[in-house]
């Protein structure tokens, strides 16, 4: 594995193979090729991982569309860094863990503005990094976004394996809340399956999981599971099996867990939330969400919140001659059209 070919693309190979080299890839030497290079230190890479951490949290308010940019130019200057930096192996290897994460969070911003082929080469890219570095929670958190591109998309099958793959690359360390975020993301995948035994499975062992709080291990990047996020995701898992009743008896439960600084990704869990209340026959309670989520989108750039909201407005458009649900259509209508000539 050649240092140049950290960020390759997939080449026409599919998901499941690198899923599995991801485990099965020897760990390779890693060190400068020359000693002439930019030095690469402690401090330098403290401040570059701060900056992926800061888009980070940016993305959870704000969502992808302005940050895509920014983040490909900082993981293209990562990336030049290990082809001339000059550094021993145990700092190659922290350089590696800085690319991994950043590739995955530019791959995430990617997959949440609709670039669905760009998002899968940074997760494959994250993947090989995060070998490199040797830390099998960024292969994990690799792994994780691949889950979500499959369930997300036509191939739920995928994120099963991926997320699984993930939980064993990670056996032994004491991460609670990452092996209770690669369950939900196993959940999503067998609920789009059908198969709700095995998502109800999934999700009770993460519920189980998320109440022993974060271990030693928990990286300091997944900050976002709570019991809030399991009953989240329960609730998208019955959105999808067809239980919209369940699904929005359980977005009630997990209401209170919701952060408004993040409007992106309550935004999102609103619309699904008025998605499943319609679907469930209570239009009063899904009008009165919907209008909720209409509040919050401003400023916000994110297709998968888009495609979101054209999922709750179609649900409306079954109650157009209730009031409520006319007065939210035609608000919703205009403020997609306007989305869409931003």
């Amino acid at each position: 594995m050649k240092r140049r070919t950290v960020l390759a693309t997939l080449g026409g190979t599919g998901v499941a193979t690198y899923v599995l080299q991801s485990m099965i890839a020897p760990v390779e030497e890693l060190k400068a090729a020359t000693a002439s290079g930019p030095r690469v230190t402690p401090p330098l890479l403290g401040s570059l991982q701060t900056t992926t951490d800061v888009l980070r949290q940016m993305d959870a308010a704000s969502g992808s569309g302005s940050l895509l940019d920014t983040a490909r130019r900082h993981l293209r200057f990562l990336v030049d860094l290990m082809k001339t930096g000059t550094f021993d192996q145990e700092t190659g290897r922290q350089l590696a863990g800085v690319i991994a994460d950043t590739a995955n969070q530019t791959g995430w911003y990617a997959l949440d503005g609709g670039e669905r082929d760009e998002a899968q080469v940074l997760f494959a890219g994250a993947l090989r990094a995060a070998k490199l570095s040797g830390d099998t929670r960024l292969r994990a958190g690799a792994l994780s976004f691949l889950a979500i591109h499959g369930y997300s998309g036509e191939d739920p099958g995928s994120a099963v394996t991926a997320a699984r793959t993930g939980r064993q690359g990670i056996q032994g360390r004491d991460a609670p809340a990452l092996n209770a975020m690669l369950l939900t993301r196993e959940a999503r995948g067998h609920a789009k399956l059908q198969d709700e035994p095995r998502a109800m499975a999934a999700l009770e062992e993460a519920s189980a999981l998320c109440s022993r709080g974060r271990g030693e291990d928990d990286p300091h990047w997944l900050y976002w599971i709570n019991p809030g996020e399991i009953l989240g995701q329960r609730a998208s898992c019955f959105l999808e099996l067809g239980r919209p009743a369940e699904a929005a008896h359980a977005f009630n439960d997990a209401r209170g867990a919701l952060s408004h600084d993040e409007a992106r990704t309550c935004a999102q869990f609103l619309s699904r939330a008025a998605t499943a209340q319609m679907r469930a026959g209570d239009a009063d309670a899904g009008a009165a969400t919907g209008h909720e989520v209409l509040a919050l989108v401003d400023g916000i750039q994110s297709a998968r919140l888009d495609d979101h909201l054209r999922t709750m407005l179609g649900e409306a458009r079954q109650f157009a001659g209730a009031k409520p649900l006319r007065t939210l259509l035609e608000r919703g209508d205009t403020l997609l059209k306007e989305r869409a000539a931003a």
